[in-house]
């Protein structure tokens, strides 16, 4: 038996909660006109057994205009259905649509009422899906099996969703006869199909019964039951009603007359931006009606877009969902709170179809029992109660349910198999009294036909809803990019079925969305790209991907028997599928396979920015084309009356009536400015549709444009990155020339093109070399730029930015575009607009503008420096001079202040740095030079300009704080301020102002400033400049130490300061060596100091009369003397190294290789060392004879030790003595260093360190 349904139920419609998105709550209610019931009926799921095999059925209810369920009225026996009750043919909310005909419930389908459906539901269409369809279309499909009737459908495929819409042949042949369309249909429907085309007119009987079953429904409904006659004139009305012939579609009671302006005023997400805001408003945008070819009559013409069923339903069949609408009216009472009325004629028994479809509706509408009411002769007889689960059981209807559900898996597996291409129209097709079905492709063979007016009247329509579930898509999209496969084939799709000419609104906004698709602010995610790539619908792909495929799936097919029946059949070639016998479709897995998986549509998706940004432009180009080929149409036109209405015909070439109460951009920020009223430059009318994309397209190619100008900057093509941002800043400028205010988005973006334009022109001055190659660059231009540029100066003449974009042959200039740029970007960022959105990209700007003041005043300090080189005499100051450093330092003072207002310490001091070192060119510029190249005595404006350096470089090093800070920096800081001191202290030591100043004062001046640089000498961290530091060091100790032995040589009478001096004298000679050992490199600073030394010890002798002192002194000096051996050493390597590279060059290049007394290829200054010889000589050979002398005449107790140094000590004077004065250089100082070590080793002065060459 069968089992009953268990649940309760309360009410037929979805609550609020429930309610899909895509219908606003407000407008539910004005379409309804009462109020919305609540309650968990719509939630009702029911198990319907037949036999052993069971068949699940649930509906969840999506949306209801209909009242709770009244109570119906049962009439007493006898009451005489044919005559009206007083309520008869009123607009009544318990009967919707089903109560104002005569009809009762409406056997007919609108030609597109399943894209009304899907136009309110279009989260639902393309996946969640299966069908969209009116219920009674659905069950016509079911009962194929059991029905000769004939059977005519218009199938579309969205995704894998199918759209099935009732498509009366008949209706459409009557129309073409009065205005020429469809003839090519109408032979091929004769020729192949059906020769007696001709409709059939409905009987006088099946109007009766019609009659008497939508009184009977008001009756039900009526209070008292009784039957109240009304005037003759109804009757009159109703038999006017019977007598024309059965349309398609009726008034309804529930028109809504509401815009779909008003209908789609769906709130806004706040945190969506201006760019992909225009999906909001594109899913609600798109309106349910259109103005459609004029194919059906003006009845259907002004509803078959708009969703009038009074509830639609999510019925999920077995494995089967399904988007239905239906009008059947349902009242209360029984057992259960819904019940559904039906009229039956007691001497007519109920047959299968009639049983199937009573099954087939309550299920749909998730109704657990039927009432019937029965009559003979429109006199009731009797009620029966009938629960739904026994329907297929009654006597004389009886049905298998597990057959339909094979059925309707089998018509599913069909329709998916064959309908494969998006945007297609095909026909589902059954003659009368057939058992074959067949279906048709008619898009293609619209294609085929050779008339010029053949149209399909799906084409836009179907467009419509391709491009408001990609505008749905559009919305996830943002947070899950794997849907961009799918609004790309969406798309494409709805783009190749429209007409430019006629629908050029629709195909810009298409081409926009394709163009959003293209992420330009950020580079693919890596995880991302497969999601992308595999992201395409499963069903659904373009067709210039599916091309070649599908032939080969042709090929490929499954050969079973459930697939090679809906193969292409011998007989009829144009069917794209027959279905041999509709009892086929009773056969469990009769058509199992829903079609082989196809590709997936994958997103071109590029790691490479600049063919992203060229798809995106190529998409650009394509809506300015649709928007100036609709301007320069209406531009032609003559202007018009405002108080004529102007016809509009479909046949007509301009935009298309459908196109008006589409919004298909987003309405920019902010109020229109007062002065934008009047038309632009081609002729657009602000505010219109066509100034609004414009507006769109336009800001799209400048970021596109802005991206690859910033992708080109990153390969180092700079001539190019300006090529891509003049085209950027040209857009972005007859953006403003059509705009009335600018969004702080767009105000933004234009800061950063500008940023971008001054970094692109500093690096075109700081790479002037490449300039060729540069302006090559900048010269080239592509087809598509060009015609994008063509559609720019039809609005504007693209001449605001020149000034910034032109690619000049100066740097200076360069620099100050640069300059320009950034501080017009700053200006923008400080302005009213933006002062409270653009804090990071303020710093940012900051920096920039810093930097490139910092720029130009290095060039202008540059250009000082090359002036002062260029000078032979300098005497004073030239006003060119003192004009580059006026420039320089003002440009460093704003660069400062830019730095500091970010707290930018470590750039602050490196501008800081830079005008230390602006003041020590200023003071090299104070330096008078003579004609002779002598220098007269270091200036009070020398000593100035040198101090200010000092203290800028001080402020440097305060403003960093600490090494840690920026360990960089500080370092070069630190260096430039050690080697200032060190140069002011040299140029007071060489070139002392002694005119001005006391000896005594400049040595005081001297050692202070030398302490100082020695103070900044880091000889600690390892680093490039520690050798560097060393040698300063030691260059400073030498220097201080030649000052005190000058000063304790020429000082006379104050003993203890001689005393000091000469202590001082030793301890910076001994530093000094000391630092000079460690270079390793500096052979002439290290003998040049000893050789000091010796002389300072000889002096410090002079004023001695015991022999003893003496002795010690000479001893002391000429161990002094033996250390200039490490000197001899490191000159003696070099040499080699020297001879051995010049032995393995050829013949002519070792003769034109320079002598060693002329120069050294290694660095080595041979003449210093020529003339340090010649120094070294005499005092090495006065210092032995003086020991040799004061040991062989002291009267002291002689000891084995000191007549083996005094041995030592003649037979090294000896070799000295016979030393041959002109032999080679390299041969001289082997024997000098032969000797110096033969003295260390003899005395054990420095074992450790001796060792042969």
């Amino acid at each position: 038996m069968l089992s009953g349904v268990s649940s309760h139920l309360s009410g037929m419609n979805s609550s609020v909660g429930d309610r899909e998105p895509g219908i606003p709550l407000d407008n539910v209610k004005e379409d309804i006109g009462g109020p919305i019931c609540t309650g968990d009926y719509n939630k009702h799921e029911s198990a319907i057994c037949s036999g052993n095999s069971e068949v699940k059925s649930r509906a969840v209810v999506k949306y209801s205009a209909a009242p709770p369920p009244a109570t119906y009225s049962l009439l007493q026996e006898k009451t005489d259905l044919k005559l009206p009750p007083a309520n008869w043919l009123r607009e009544n909310p318990q009967l919707g649509s089903a109560g104002t005909t005569v009809l009762g419930s409406s056997s007919k389908s609108k030609p597109f009422s399943s894209f009304g459906i899907a136009y309110d539901f279009i989260d639902c269409i393309g996946d969640d899906v299966d069908v969209v369809s009116d219920s009674e279309n659905i069950k016509k499909l079911l009962k194929i099996p059991y029905s000769k009737s004939h059977v005519s459908m218009a199938v579309h495929r969205v995704g894998r969703t199918l759209l099935l819409d009732e498509l009366d042949i008949q209706e459409l042949f009557r129309r073409s006869s009065q205005t020429g369309d469809w003839t090519w249909l109408k032979e091929f429907y004769q020729r192949l199909i059906d020769q007696k085309w001709q409709r059939k007119k409905k009987s006088k009987e099946h109007w009766y019964q019609k009659a008497i079953l939508s009184k009977f429904l008001y009756y039900s409904i009526n209070g008292d039951g009784a039957a109240e006659p009304v005037s003759d004139n109804s009757n009159d009305a109703s038999e006017e009603i019977g007598a024309e012939e059965y349309s398609s579609s009726w008034p309804t009671t529930f028109t809504s007359t509401a815009s779909d302006a008003e209908e789609s005023d769906a709130p806004k997400q706040e945190s969506v931006s201006v760019d992909s805001e225009f999906a909001l408003d594109q899913v609600m945008s798109v309106p349910k009606e259109q103005n459609l070819p004029t194919l059906f009559n003006e009845g259907e013409n002004s509803q078959g877009l708009r969703n009038d069923f009074v509830r639609n339903i999510m019925w999920t069949f077995e494995d089967i969902h399904m988007l239905v609408g239906s009008n059947m009216p349902i009242f209360g009472g029984g057992r259960y709170p819904a019940v559904s009325l039906r009229l039956r004629d007691n001497n007519k028994p109920i047959n299968i179809l009639t049983g199937i479809d009573y099954w087939l509706d309550n299920l749909m509408c998730n109704v657990p029992e039927l009432v019937m009411c029965f009559h003979v002769n429109g006199i009731v007889q009797k009620y029966e109660m009938i629960k739904t689960e026994d329907i297929p059981l009654l006597e004389n209807s009886t049905f298998s349910t597990r057959v339909v559900k094979d059925i309707a898996q089998n018509i599913l597996s069909f329709l998916k198999s064959n309908c494969t291409k998006e945007g297609h129209t095909y026909w589902l097709f059954k003659a009368s009294g057939s058992d074959i079905v067949k279906l048709y492709d008619l898009t293609t063979l619209c294609e085929e036909a050779e008339e010029e007016k053949c149209q399909n009247p799906f084409t836009l329509p179907v467009a419509v809803l391709l491009y408001k579930v990609a505008s749905n898509l559009m919305l996830k999209a943002t947070q899950n990019r794997k849907h961009y496969g799918k609004v790309r084939t969406l798309l494409l799709n709805c783009v190749k079925l429209l007409d430019q000419e006629r629908h050029p609104q629709i195909i810009a906004s298409a081409h926009y969305m394709l163009s959003e698709l293209f992420q330009l602010d950020e580079p693919p995610e890596e995880d991302g790209g497969e999601s992308l790539r595999a992201g395409g619908s499963e069903d659904s792909y373009s067709d210039e991907d599916r091309e070649d495929e599908e032939e080969d799936l042709t090929e490929d097919s499954d050969e079973s028997d459930s697939y090679s029946n809906c193969c292409r059949p011998q007989d009829d070639s144009k069917a794209v599928a027959v279905i041999r016998s509709v009892w086929e479709l009773s056969v469990p897995e009769k058509y199992k396979s829903t079609h082989q998986i196809r590709p997936s549509s994958a997103f071109p998706v590029s790691q490479d920015k600049e063919e992203r940004c060229r798809h995106v432009l190529s998409y650009v180009l394509k809506g300015l084309k649709a928007v100036d080929g609709t301007i320069k149409k209406e531009s032609d036109l003559p202007a018009a009356d405002p108080n004529t209405p102007i016809p509009l015909k479909y046949e007509d070439g301009g935009t298309s009536a459908a196109e008006k109460g589409i919004s298909l951009l987003i309405e920019r920020v902010g109020p229109m400015q007062a002065d934008q009223k009047h038309p632009t430059r081609s002729g657009m009318i602000p505010g219109s549709w066509q100034h609004r994309m414009k507006l769109q397209l336009f800001l799209k190619a400048s970021k596109a444009y802005y991206v690859l100008s910033d992708a080109a900057t990153n390969l180092l093509k700079y001539g190019r990155a300006l090529r891509y941002i003049k085209l950027s800043l040209q857009c972005y400028d007859t953006y403003c020339s059509v705009s009335g205010m600018l969004h702080p988005q767009v105000l933004q973006f234009h800061s950063q093109c500008l940023s971008l334009c001054g970094d692109i022109q500093l690096m075109l001055a700081q790479n002037a070399s490449n300039r060729a190659a540069y302006l090559e660059e900048y010269s080239y231009q592509t087809k598509e730029d060009q015609e994008i540029l063509h559609s720019l100066h039809r609005e504007g003449s693209c001449q605001a930015f020149s000034m910034a974009t032109d690619l000049a042959m100066d740097p200076e200039y360069q620099l100050f575009v640069s300059s320009k740029c950034y501080e017009a970007a700053y200006e923008l960022l400080i302005s009213e607009a933006l002062k409270d959105h653009t804090t990071d990209q303020l710093s940012q700007v900051l920096k920039r503008l810093g930097n490139i003041r910092n720029e130009m005043g290095v060039f202008y300090m540059n250009q000082a420096a090359a002036m002062q080189t260029e000078k032979e005499v300098k005497k004073s100051v030239s006003a060119a001079e003192q004009e580059l450093w006026k420039k320089s330092f003002a440009f460093f003072e704003k660069g400062m202040k830019d730095f500091e207002a970010i707290r930018d310490s470590t750039n602050t001091a490196l501008l800081l740095c830079n005008t230390g070192r602006l003041m020590r060119i200023c003071a090299q510029g104070h330096c008078s030079i003579s004609a002779n190249e002598s220098r007269g005595e270091f200036s009070p404006e020398e000593a100035l300009y040198y101090n200010k350096a000092i203290d800028y470089y001080l402020r440097a090093m305060k403003s960093l704080g600490s090494r840690e800070s920026h360990s960089a920096v500080w370092d070069s800081v630190n260096w430039e301020l050690s080697t200032t001191y060190f140069t002011l202290a040299t140029l007071l030591q060489d070139y002392a102002p002694l005119s001005r100043k006391a000896q005594e004062q400049i040595e005081r001046e001297v050692t202070e400033a030398m302490m100082k640089s020695l103070k900044y000498c880091d000889l600690q961290t390892e680093s490039a400049r520690q050798p560097l530091y060393q040698y300063r060091a030691a260059t400073i100790h030498h220097r201080l130490a030649s000052m005190y032995h000058s000063c304790f040589r020429n000082q006379v009478g104050d003993e203890h300061l001689r005393k000091q001096h000469r202590s001082l004298a030793e301890l910076h000679y001994s530093k000094a060596v000391s630092l000079f050992l460690s270079l390793k490199d500096a052979p002439c600073e290290l003998f040049r100091t000893l050789l000091e030394r010796v002389a300072f010890a000889e002096f410090t002798m002079a004023g001695q009369s015991s022999s003893v002192a003496k002795l010690k002194s000479l001893t002391g000096a000429l161990d002094i003397m033996t250390e200039t051996r490490h000197a001899f050493q490191l000159i003696c390597k070099e040499l080699l190294e020297e001879q051995e590279e010049s032995s393995d060059l050829p013949a002519a290049e070792s003769a034109a290789s320079p002598d060693v007394t002329s120069g050294s290829t290694s660095g080595l200054d041979l003449h210093e060392v020529m003339k340090l010889i010649g120094v070294f000589e005499p005092s090495f050979s006065f210092l032995l004879l003086q020991v040799i002398k004061l040991m062989t005449t002291m009267k002291r107790k002689a000891s084995n030790k000191d007549d083996e140094t005094l041995k030592v000590y003649k037979n090294v004077y000896s070799k000295l003595l016979r030393a041959e004065k002109n032999a080679p250089l390299l041969g001289r100082v082997e024997l000098y260093f032969e000797l110096l070590q033969q003295l260390s080793t003899e005395t054990g002065r420095d074992e450790a360190g001796a060792h042969k060459v």
